[in-house]
C-alpha cells in the first residue's frame, strides 16, 4: 500500500531541490505535494492541514509569478 507521508516527504525534498536549482518543476511538483497534503489531511481527519495547504499553494502561486519575472 501506497504511503501518502512518505510519497509527501520524497516530493517536498524533491521540489525543494528543484526551486534551488531554479528549475519550474520544482514549484510544479510542491503544487502537487500540497494537494497531496489536503488529502492526508481529510483522510487522518486533521483538517487543519487543509487551509494550512490552501494558504501555501496561493503563496507559492504569488511567488512562482514573481520569480517567472526575473
Amino acid at each position: 500500500m501506497l504511503r501518502l507521508d512518505y510519497l509527501s516527504c520524497v516530493l517536498t525534498v524533491a521540489s525543494t531541490i528543484l526551486v534551488g536549482r531554479r528549475c519550474w518543476e520544482g514549484w510544479a511538483l510542491a503544487g502537487v505535494n500540497s494537494v497531496l497534503m489536503c488529502v492526508i489531511g481529510l483522510r487522518t481527519a486533521q483538517l487543519g492541514l487543509i487551509p494550512a495547504n490552501v494558504f501555501c499553494m496561493v503563496v507559492s502561486a504569488i511567488n512562482l509569478r514573481s520569480w517567472r519575472r526575473i
